[in-house]
């Protein structure tokens, strides 16, 4: 559905997010790594539990939620299907970013999750974690790589994702049930998102 011109009213109890969609056809230049005490780790079979921790610690603030209200069978259909690749990365002994690939699409790689936890934003986790993911990506027999953001996520995101290499190709509005008002995050998570009841 098209939207027309001008206001469109949401919903009291429901959010809406501009979705942008970002693809790369071609592997980009290699940029260098930052210093940091960070390393990699291909999780096969993630436990469920270990991923909807991990993945509440990094995305709660960004509203992440799709995944956090699957049952376990739902979610364990996804995470532990042929072609999808969880990854964690590790710093100091813990987990403390995620990055989560899908290559079920012949010669296609999407990004359907990436982030680190609130302890590391600033610190260079994320530029070395967006290396890896494209070092990763690129070493399959792809020929897009592609993933989303939208305005749920930091500010910095889609600067972010572009100055890698990543180009806007279609733009989508996305309306949602406030998860901050089922108890699905805390209500007091994403105060960049208004609540409106």
């Amino acid at each position: 559905m098209i939207l027309p011109d001008g206001y469109s009213d949401v919903p009291a109890g429901k959010i809406a997010a501009v979705v942008t969609h970002l693809e790369m056809l071609a592997p980009p230049v290699p940029s260098r790594d930052p210093q940091g005490a960070w390393t990699l780790r291909r999780v096969g079979r993630p436990d469920l539990g270990w991923y909807r921790e991990l993945h509440a610690r990094v995305g709660a603030e960004w509203l992440w939620t799709s995944r956090m209200r699957m049952s376990d069978v739902e979610l364990a259909s996804l995470i532990h299907a042929e072609g999808v690749e969880i990854h964690a990365l590790e710093h100091q002994g813990g987990d403390e970013g995620l990055l989560e690939f899908d290559f079920r699409v012949p010669r296609t790689c999407e990004i359907v999750f990436f982030g680190v936890t609130a302890k590391l934003i600033g610190s260079g986790a994320g530029t070395f974690l967006m290396n890896s993911a494209l070092r990763t990506a690129w070493s399959y027999q792809i020929d897009r790589l592609w993933l989303h953001t939208c305005t749920f996520d930091s500010s910095r995101a889609l600067g972010f994702y572009q100055r890698f290499g990543f180009r806007p190709f279609r733009m989508q509005v996305e309306v949602i049930d406030d998860p901050r008002l089922d108890g699905t995050v805390p209500r007091h998570v994403a105060p960049h998102v208004p609540i409106v009841v």
